[in-house]
């Protein structure tokens, strides 16, 4: 009989760090969801490179913000799950989506801190209570913190509140999700050179050779540092690591 492959549902899969990780599960032999915002075309061709690997792939819009709209996004993968990988239930869920802001304490605008925390946060905190009844048990969910959460860097006060409460929140569900086996745990991503927020770290100059100054190996991370990190985590080699943050970095500041 043929092993039913296991399925890991990646927000923000379409490019930056959750297209990698959604490659890297895929070459584990895991089955992908991914979930892309406005990135139709990018999604798409992550869908094409998984199945060129062997693998099988949808993927669903979600704005992680919008709360209200999602009762429908769960019912899509209802439907989904059912028709395309014959099952009503998942394995992992790696909350990855997100957005980067930045502005001074004494200028960020309310508008921009319930962005940043419906997004970041409270999006993060009810989606996954409504994923617990498609999450297996013995399952896992790898939440994305960032490096920020523990350091003070101007101007990211609020996008950095919102990545310690997801700290915190991984801890509280480690805990509590422990009767059903699922193990929860946090990576905390250091400078990363991807689109994200704009692309800052990656195509502003000085500000990439500052971060490369502050880091022993003397560059910036990629995408691919971190993808396999978090397959290692949803594989049965990482059993035993439960409510963990993670930080990957390569020893910055050290």
């Amino acid at each position: 009989m043929k092993t039913k492959k296991e399925i890991a549902l990646i927000t923000g899969g379409s490019r930056g760090i959750g297209k990698n990780i959604a490659l890297k599960l895929a070459e584990k032999g895991f089955d992908i969801i991914i979930t892309y915002r406005k990135e139709i075309v990018e999604a798409e061709k992550v869908v094409e490179e998984i199945e060129h690997i062997g693998g099988k792939a949808v993927a669903i819009k979600l704005s992680q913000e919008q709360l209200d709209r999602f009762d429908s996004f769960f019912c899509q993968l209802k439907h989904i799950l059912l028709d395309e990988f014959h099952t009503d239930h998942f394995n992992y869920l790696i909350n990855n989506a997100g957005i980067g802001l930045s502005a001074p304490f004494c200028d960020t605008t309310e508008e921009q801190f319930d962005l940043l925390m419906n997004t970041l946060f409270k999006g993060v905190y009810f989606f996954t209570q409504k994923t617990l009844q498609y999450l297996n048990d013995n399952g896992g969910i790898i939440n994305i913190s960032s490096r920020l959460a523990q350091a003070s860097v101007p101007g990211y006060s609020a996008y950095a509140s919102m990545k310690s409460a997801i700290e915190a929140l991984t801890r509280y569900e480690a805990k509590e999700l422990s009767i059903r086996g699922i193990r929860v745990n946090s990576i905390a991503p250091g400078p990363i050179a991807t689109d994200f927020a704009d692309g800052v770290i990656r195509d502003d100059a000085e500000y990439n050779a500052k971060l490369k100054a502050m880091t022993p190996f003397g560059r910036i991370g990629v995408p691919d540092d971190i993808g396999g990190v978090v397959a290692f985590l949803c594989t049965k080699e990482a059993a035993w690591l439960n409510g963990q943050r993670i930080e990957i970095s390569g020893g910055m500041n050290l």
